[in-house]
């Protein structure tokens, strides 16, 4: 069942450029242009493409920030905009460099205040809070107030902020930017637990590729508003030519005649004895079987990064 539909979805709008010493003229930008998905109920998606692509324009129509221009859409059932305040029972949003706490107030007060605006029941309230103050280990800050808190414990706090009242959808834009890796991994750890129980729908979008390598299974990668590839991070490696590479070591230098089919010598390192192969067809036990007194090894996976750098390009 899809609790995420976008059917050639538009937003358009209106900025004044130069045209001359003293005139301006009006021109129509389109930073989403049509874009057509679904996304399922438990699905982990990340939502990602370079500043200006139309990331956070999507996310703003979704969650009835924005008005679309054209096109249908529908979360949880419920038009967003006209349905704004019935869908904020339903859904969870996370932003980066927003807060949705007080921020004068304890951590603990501004989770009670919450619960009244959400109207959950008392019960509900305190069992989601105790699952968040186990995973994301918040019992060392519940009393302190949110501006003494570090940009990790605040993000922390977000996160619990965000489903106390038990969303169907969570969308994260830009969770773990400026968090220190102690604290990436915390919030990693929690997302990957709860994207595990399918209970929630997770839309993340970040420019930390990291993030999802780690979460997400399906990866929708948008640029001028539309998107360019919708699969797995496998099908974009496969896609897009990416390909592992083997180091070797040697005992000695490597013959200036050595070559193995459906492999590319890159470099190597005569003071070392190393040599960096690309595997274009061929397996990394062909290429390790036709060396010469191998000393030690090690295989490297393609860096998405590098992958969506070539997307971008293509």
């Amino acid at each position: 069942m899809s609790v995420i539909r976008m059917r050639e979805l538009r937003k358009e709008f209106t900025v004044r450029i130069k045209a001359g010493r003293l005139r301006r003229e009006k021109r129509t930008v389109s930073a989403v242009d049509g874009i057509d998905l679904s996304i399922d109920q438990g699905e982990m998606v990340g939502y990602i493409g370079p500043n200006g692509a139309g990331k956070s324009t999507t996310l703003k129509m979704l969650t009835g920030v924005l008005t679309p221009t054209s096109g249908e859409v529908e979360v949880c059932g419920l038009t967003p905009v006209p349905q704004r305040t019935r869908l904020a029972l339903r859904i969870g949003v996370v932003f980066g460099q927003r807060s949705q706490l007080w921020w004068d107030l304890p951590l603990r007060e501004s989770f009670t205040l919450l619960r009244h605006i959400y109207r959950v029941p008392p019960d509900a309230h305190a069992a989601r809070l105790r699952r968040c103050r186990d995973l994301l280990d918040l019992d060392g800050f519940m009393d302190t107030p949110v501006r003494q808190l570090s940009l990790g414990q605040r993000m922390r706090g977000e996160l619990t902020a965000a489903l106390l009242h038990g969303p169907s959808v969570l969308f994260l834009d830009e969770p773990t930017i400026g968090l220190d890796v102690v604290s990436k991994l915390a919030v990693r750890s929690f997302l990957a637990e709860l994207g595990a129980t399918g209970d929630v729908t997770l839309v993340l979008t970040t420019h930390d590729l990291a993030d999802i390598e780690r979460l997400c299974r399906r990866l929708v990668v948008i640029d001028h508003g539309r998107a360019v590839h919708d699969g797995t991070i496998e099908a974009l490696h496969q896609r897009y030519g990416s390909r592992r590479r083997l180091v070797v070591d040697l005992d000695g230098p490597l013959p200036a005649d050595f070559a193995v089919p459906g492999a590319d010598l890159l470099s190597t390192e005569a003071d070392r004895h190393r040599a960096v192969f690309e595997l274009v067809s061929s397996s990394a036990g062909a290429v390790v079987a036709a060396l010469p007194s191998l000393r030690d090894l090690s295989l490297v996976e393609p860096d998405i990064e590098d992958v969506v750098a070539r997307l971008y390009r293509a």
